[in-house]
C-alpha cells in the first residue's frame, strides 16, 4: 500500500488520533484510524518508532517459582484485568530507570536484578504505533498501595498452578496472557 496522507484528528494530552490514507493495490482508498503517543506525525518515517514509549516488567520472585502480575482496574474496559506492571517512560529516562520507578510506584517492590531486556514491540499494533520494551528480572520486598490515585492495582505473586487457573476465567492483557501461558506450562 502506498501512503497518501496523514491527518491529525485529535491532539490529546497523552494520545493523539490520526487518519492515515493509503492507496490500495487495486487503486482504491483505505483510511485507517490510529492512535499514537507521538503528537507530530506527518510522514511514513514518523510512524516508525525511534525509541520505546513504555516499559513492561516481567518479574519473578527471588526463588524463581512465582511471577508478578498486577490485577488492575482498567478504565477503558471498566473491568479488572491481569497485566504485568508497566508504564510510560518519562522524558530523559532510560528503560531500566523507568522499570525501577514503575515497579515501585505500582507495587512497592524493588527491582533486585535485571536478567534481560527484550527489544521493541508494539503494544497494540491493530490501532497504534505505541512501542514498549520488556525488562525481565527479579523483584523483592513487600507490596504497597499504588502511589497513583488514578490507578487501582492489586499486585500479587503467582505460582504456575495459580496462573493456569487464572487463565481459565480472568481477563488478561494479551502480552501477559501469552507469556503466562507459556511460563505456566514450562
Amino acid at each position: 500500500m502506498e501512503l497518501k496522507k496523514i491527518k491529525q484528528i485529535i491532539k490529546g494530552k497523552f494520545i493523539h488520533r490520526y487518519d492515515i490514507t493509503y492507496e490500495t493495490a487495486d487503486g482504491g482508498t483505505k483510511v485507517y484510524e490510529m492512535i499514537s503517543r507521538n503528537p507530530e506525525i506527518h510522514t511514513r518515517e514518523d510512524l516508525i518508532p525511534g525509541k520505546p514509549d513504555a516499559v513492561v516488567l516481567i518479574m519473578h520472585d527471588e526463588t524463581g517459582e512465582k511471577i508478578l502480575i498486577n490485577k488492575e482496574f482498567r478504565l477503558a474496559t471498566g473491568a479488572w484485568v491481569y497485566n504485568f506492571p508497566a508504564g510510560l517512560i518519562d522524558e530523559g529516562e532510560e528503560p531500566e530507570e523507568s522499570a525501577r520507578r514503575e515497579l515501585w510506584e505500582e507495587t512497592g517492590l524493588t527491582l533486585k536484578e535485571i536478567h534481560d531486556r527484550i527489544g521493541l514491540s508494539y503494544s497494540a499494533v491493530g490501532f497504534s504505533n505505541e512501542t514498549n520494551v520488556c525488562v525481565v528480572g527479579t523483584a523483592a520486598g513487600s507490596f504497597q498501595k499504588s502511589t497513583s490515585v488514578v490507578e487501582e492495582i492489586e499486585p500479587g505473586w503467582y505460582t504456575k498452578a495459580e496462573v493456569r487457573e487464572l487463565l481459565k476465567t480472568q481477563f488478561f492483557a494479551a502480552r501477559t496472557q501469552a507469556y503466562c501461558y507459556l511460563w505456566s506450562r514450562s
